[in-house]
């Protein structure tokens, strides 16, 4: 956030739309971000120490830094951390854009110089996994809050359904990404994994989930185990594997036949 105001400072009565577009976020997301650093500044806090701009019809000027004239550096291990979670976001679908994401990593590896252990590959020579149209959609869906029209895969019913769902938020699980949203068929929160989506489109009209739904946290409930409830083992049959992915289970051996328990 702080690393913004060197930005228009280098950028004087820049647009909010040309802003946001450099920055990577919406419009209303970058007011927010604006309205958020005219509180910060200086020790004392009075108007004369806080960080201040000249908002002047649609243009964004910094009259007062704060002493904020360069961007922020980040330390080793910071880089360190950021790339490790990026390279890890990167491959997960829907969570980031995953050009920008190898476009970031390779900005921070030049910033921070050389890199340690396992990381020194250098992104540039990585090619950028090819994001699914479908995925694509839906974040631009939850970016823009718009509903967007689904076709999606349910693995324990082996059919495709079609449905118009509000997005509430992208969450992780494990290995996987959803979309959690108002389902507009089920009437109902549900979670759609990112990689069972199977089309995606983004419709002209508001995410209007209900607002007890947009406000609560994430339920993630169903697939964390309850160490106070009793095991079992189970043998499971080929045609039924997608129950491993529904429910908190792990696999103990593989059976020849192509059952696992």
């Amino acid at each position: 956030l702080l690393n913004m105001v060197p930005y228009f400072q280098a950028n004087p009565r820049i647009t909010y739309a040309e802003a946001a577009a450099d920055l990577g976020v919406s419009v209303k997301q970058l007011r927010q971000d604006i309205n958020q650093l005219w509180i910060c500044g200086l020790p004392g806090y009075s108007p004369g120490d806080l960080i201040d701009f000249e908002l002047s019809g649609d243009t964004i000027t910094v009259t007062f830094s704060a002493g904020m004239d360069e961007p922020l550096r980040l330390t080793s291990t910071e880089a360190t951390a950021l790339l490790v979670a990026l390279r890890a976001l990167a491959d997960i679908p829907g969570v980031v854009d995953p050009a920008a994401a190898r476009s970031a990593i390779a900005k921070i590896e030049a910033a921070a110089g050389t890199v340690v252990g396992d990381l020194e590959v250098a992104a540039e020579d990585e090619p950028a996994p090819i994001e699914a149209e479908a995925a694509a959609a839906v974040r631009e869906a939850v970016r823009e809050g718009r509903a967007v029209s689904i076709e999606y895969y349910s693995a324990s019913r082996d059919t495709i359904s079609a449905r118009v769902v509000d997005p509430i938020r992208v969450v992780l699980v494990g290995e996987h990404s959803y979309l959690e949203a108002w389902c507009r068929v089920a009437e109902g929160v549900r979670l759609f994994r990112f990689d069972r989506i199977v089309e995606a489109t983004v419709l002209d009209e508001p995410s209007a989930p209900p607002n007890p739904a947009a406000g609560a946290s994430a339920n993630t409930a169903i697939f964390d185990a309850d160490p106070s409830l009793p095991s079992a083992t189970v043998r499971i049959a080929p045609g039924t594997a997608w129950i491993l992915e529904y429910f908190p289970m792990r696999v103990l051996r593989e059976l020849p036949d192509g059952y696992c328990e």
